[in-house]
C-alpha cells in the first residue's frame, strides 16, 4: 500500500537540475552524444549526492546506453535515471510495523551507533503506534550510557507510556527480558528496545547485541519481530560501514535513516538500501515526534529528481 508524500524535504538541492547543467545544456546534445566531460560531470553530481558506488555504475550505464542510441531525449534520460534510483528500494509497505502473530507483544529492536538517533526514533515509533491505538512499552537497554536511559524515561513520561530500565552498566539483555515480561503480563501490543551503540570495542558491542538477541528470542519465541538499524543520513560511507557491521550480527528487517531535513545527501538513502540489501522503512525529517516519515520510494526519488 503506497503512502502519501510527506512534508517538503530538500533531498538533493535539485539533483536533476544539476545533471542538466553539466550534461544536457541544449536539446541537441543527446542526439550528438554526451562527451567525456559531460559523463564525468554526471558521475560527479551523483557522487556529491552521496550515491556511493551506484554513482559510478549509473554513469557507466548511461554512457553505454548513449552509445547504443537508446537515450536520445531529455525525458528518456530522466525516466531511465528514475528507474535506476528506484532499483533495490522495495520491501513491502514501509510504514507498517510487524508485531507478530498477536499471541503476545511484538518486539521491535533498534540498533545503531551512538549519535544516530536511536533513542529519539524509539520515542517516535512509540508515538506512531500509540496514535494507531496500540499499547507500547519502552525498554532502555542502553545501560552503558546513562543519558540514553534518562532520555528514554523522559520520552516515556511525555508519551504517557511505561518504560523499563536497568542500573547503569547493567546487563542490557536482562532489561529486554524484563521489558518483554512486563508487556506480556500487561497484555500490551508492543515493546520497543533501545540498545547500546558503543562499548569499548566493536566486537564487545556485537557480542552484547547477539546475547540480547538470544535472550529476547528465548523469552518471546519469534522475537524480535522487527530489527531496525538506525543510521545517520549525513555521514555517507561511514554509515555504510556501520550497516555492514550490524548486519553481520543481527537479522535486520529495515533501515531508519535520520537527519535528512535540509541535507543535500539524499542519495545516501538509496545507496544504503542498495548496498546493504535492506529496505528503508522510515526517514527522519525533523526534530518533532511526528517527524518520522514512512518511506515512500517513488515519492522520495521524485523529490530527489525535482528541479
Amino acid at each position: 500500500m503506497a503512502t502519501a508524500p510527506g512534508p517538503a524535504l530538500d533531498v538533493g538541492g535539485g539533483l536533476w537540475a544539476r545533471i542538466k547543467s553539466v550534461a544536457l545544456t541544449d536539446v541537441a546534445v543527446l542526439v550528438r552524444g554526451l562527451d567525456r566531460n559531460a559523463l564525468d560531470g554526471v558521475e560527479r553530481v551523483l557522487a556529491e549526492a552521496d550515491l556511493g558506488a551506484a554513482a559510478v555504475s549509473i554513469a557507466r550505464d548511461l554512457e553505454a546506453r548513449q552509445r547504443r542510441g537508446e537515450l536520445r531525449r531529455e525525458d528518456e534520460v530522466r525516466s531511465w535515471l528514475r528507474e535506476q534510483l528506484l532499483a533495490g528500494l522495495g520491501g513491502g509497505d514501509p510504514g507498517v510495523l510487524n508485531l507478530g502473530p498477536g499471541d503476545g507483544p511484538g518486539v521491535i529492536l533498534l540498533a545503531g551507533v551512538n549519535g544516530a538517533g536511536k533513542t529519539t526514533v524509539a520515542a517516535r515509533l512509540a508515538y506512531r503506534l500509540k496514535q494507531r491505538g496500540r499499547s507500547v512499552l519502552l525498554a532502555a537497554a542502553d545501560t552503558y550510557r546513562a543519558a540514553a536511559g534518562e532520555q528514554l524515561l523522559v520520552w516515556a513520561e511525555r508519551l504517557g507510556i511505561p518504560c523499563v530500565s536497568g542500573a547503569p552498566g547493567g546487563d542490557p539483555a536482562a532489561v529486554a527480558f524484563d521489558a518483554i515480561e512486563a508487556a506480556t503480563n500487561r497484555n500490551m501490543d508492543a515493546v520497543i528496545v533501545d540498545t547500546a551503540g558503543r562499548l569499548h570495542t566493536q566486537s564487545a558491542l556485537m557480542d552484547e547485541l547477539k546475547k540480547l538477541l538470544r535472550v529476547t528470542t528465548r523469552r518471546r519465541p519469534g522475537a524480535p519481530h522487527e530489527t531496525l538499524l538506525v543510521l545517520d543520513g549525513t555521514v555517507g560511507q561511514n554509515a555504510m560501514q556501520q550497516g555492514r557491521m550490524f548486519g553481520e550480527a543481527l537479522p535486520l528487517t529495515g533501515l531508519v535513516i535520520t537527519k535528512l531535513d535540509g541535507t543535500a545527501k539524499g542519495g545516501a538513502v538509496l545507496a544504503m538500501s542498495r548496498e546493504l540489501g535492506v529496505p528503508v522503512r522510515f526517514i527522519g525529517i525533523g526534530e518533532g515526534l511526528e517527524d518520522l516519515e514512512a518511506f515512500n520510494a517513488a515519492s522520495f526519488v521524485d523529490r530527489l529528481l525535482s528541479d
